[in-house]
């Protein structure tokens, strides 16, 4: 026990942990029926949103196909999905461009986007500000400015 506690002692300053979520890579499915989203919207199947289980309502994710490269920019309104192994749910809409309707699940990347006005307040920050460790991680490089859902891209 002693050892173990000397060994946390010895290891130095922790980086602190990034308010910026990691990308996820894993399957994502679709759904185009509901009433309310969790966060109290009215569901509609053609909007640009997803479900995420973790992610503050509000966020922005880019979602790429990983097998087409065609990506989208969705808007997290509500909670799931309620399915093993699935790490996101996007509306019909946004399901349909990535071209995942028929299949119903696809192989996806998520990366929670970061508007223009934090990125910049990141960058101004000082940098070692009082009480932040030493080393911190710079934000990573798939951070991107998110104005509004439904922007599409081709990562090929």
């Amino acid at each position: 026990m002693a050892a173990m506690a000397a060994l946390v002692l010895m290891s130095g300053p922790q980086m602190a942990s990034s308010a910026q979520p990691a990308p996820q890579t894993g399957k994502a499915s679709f759904y185009k029926h509901g009433n309310r989203t969790a966060s109290g919207e009215r569901f509609a199947a053609g909007d640009y949103t997803a479900a995420h289980r973790t992610l503050p309502f509000g966020t922005r994710v880019l979602v790429t196909n990983v097998d087409t490269g065609m990506s989208v920019i969705v808007r997290i309104n509500d909670r799931g999905p309620h399915v093993r192994g699935r790490i996101i749910d996007i509306s019909y809409g946004a399901a349909k461009y990535l071209g995942i309707t028929g299949d119903g699940v696809a192989n996806v990347k998520i990366v929670p986007l970061v508007k223009t006005a934090e990125v910049a307040a990141t960058a101004a920050a000082p940098a070692n500000p009082a009480g932040a460790a030493i080393g911190t991680a710079p934000a990573p490089a798939e951070t991107a400015a998110a104005q509004d859902t439904g922007q599409v891209f081709s990562l090929r």
